[in-house]
């Protein structure tokens, strides 16, 4: 395909987006319909959409369509956003786009407003901007940008030089990150990484680094029994296991979500006990570890569907899950034991508040601790509150 093609078809796939099909759906279904597209091919395509919807807003304005965007208003913009004029891609020869109308050639203005300059929905602006202060608009602009792609060294299996020799045997360039004492910062062949003989036998695996981070601030010291209460995959989970020599457990209220688990653990080559549901009952645990369900908004940048389809009624029923989550953990912590609640979200009604509300609710319980990572800091927007009782 030639340039122009793949900006056309990204096109397409904007369009679907804008109707509400969710954009990994969008770009799954145009594949298989497209089956004539090489990898390559398929690869720029999917970085025209992501790079398109994160930035949604802007382009749609600088596209001369910022009231009723289209995927052809946004694809004008994103050119017109990287100097790029749009008429010599919009030539119509070929597979290329139709040329631009005299309206569409005159149309285009950068966005207007702080919300539009940020590609933000202008209800979720205030909420941001009161949750992160001075820093909302550096945030926000991190959030238009591509994500740095990190790895987390298996401390059971490699030492970081070895992970990073056998990643370069499959062309795979990686560098540590200071983010985390396991994390490996992935400089070339990002795509490869899934496929390569590293990940296959277990030496690393794709975890953000601020992901790793908040892991390694968990209080482990003397604990033998730890509980991944909403462990989804199990990504915190295998990390745990590969950092302390306690017995990890994973649970998740929708056990579907840790059919992967045992899979990954083989290839870890650690040890992780699944819980169902109904397996907890009265089990106590010295450290209980709450990855909440959030609106995600630390990571839009990876995933920016989740930007543009949050609501307030959604992100009000995130609220209450949450603390939902604090409270029923909290009934497995042992006497001494320590509760630690985490997000990768930015904003303060998923973080402190949240947790603000459970201890006024549960005045035997206490902050122990919190800390946050910010995109600045080179990861995913996370936040971490570890409690105990007073």
């Amino acid at each position: 395909m030639q340039p122009a093609a793949r900006v056309a078809s990204a096109a397409e796939i904007l369009d679907r987006m804008i109707a509400g099909e969710a954009i990994e759906k969008c770009l799954t279904t145009w594949g298989r319909k497209n089956r004539y597209a090489g990898s390559k091919d398929r690869a720029a395509i999917r970085d025209h959409v992501f790079q398109a919807w994160r930035c949604a807003r802007s382009y749609a304005a600088l596209g001369g369509a910022a009231d009723a965007p289209t995927g052809r208003a946004l694809m004008i913009g994103a050119l017109r956003a990287e100097g790029v004029a749009p008429e010599s891609v919009f030539t119509g020869v070929g597979h290329a786009p139709e040329p631009l109308s005299e309206e569409e050639a005159a149309a285009g203005a950068p966005p207007e407003g702080v919300a539009a300059i940020n590609d933000m929905p202008d209800w979720l602006w205030p909420q941001f901007e009161a949750s992160l202060g001075d820093d909302a608009s550096i945030e926000a602009q991190l959030l238009r940008q591509r994500a740095p792609v990190f790895l987390r060294v298996n401390a059971r299996k490699a030492t970081h030089a070895e992970a990073i020799e056998a990643l370069a045997e499959d062309s795979i360039i990686a560098e540590r990150a200071e983010q985390a004492e396991t994390a490996l910062l992935v400089t070339e062949g990002v795509r490869k990484v899934a496929l390569s003989g590293a990940f296959a036998d277990g030496l690393v695996e794709l975890q953000d680094a601020a992901s790793q981070a908040v892991v390694s601030e968990l209080p482990l010291e003397g604990v033998t029994r730890v509980l991944d209460f909403c462990a989804g995959g199990g990504g915190k989970s295998l990390a745990l296991a590969a950092i302390s020599e306690a017995s990890v457990f994973a649970h998740d209220i929708a056990a579907e979500r840790m059919r992967d688990i045992p899979v990954r653990v083989e290839r870890a080559g650690c040890k992780v006990s699944v819980l169902e549901p109904d397996d907890l009952l009265d089990q106590t645990f010295d450290l209980v570890f709450c990855d909440a369900p959030c609106s995600g908004s630390g990571a839009w940048r990876r995933a920016p569907d989740g930007k543009w389809r949050l609501t307030q009624q959604t992100l009000d029923e995130l609220s209450d899950t949450q603390r939902d989550v604090l409270s029923q953990a909290s009934k497995h912590v042992a006497a001494d034991g320590a509760l630690a609640y985490a997000t990768c979200s930015l904003l303060a009604c998923e973080n402190q508040d949240v947790v603000s509300a459970f201890v006024a609710d549960n005045p035997e319980w206490q902050v122990a601790g919190q800390k946050n990572w910010r995109l600045q800091n080179g990861g995913d927007g996370f936040y971490l509150a570890v409690l105990r009782r007073a």
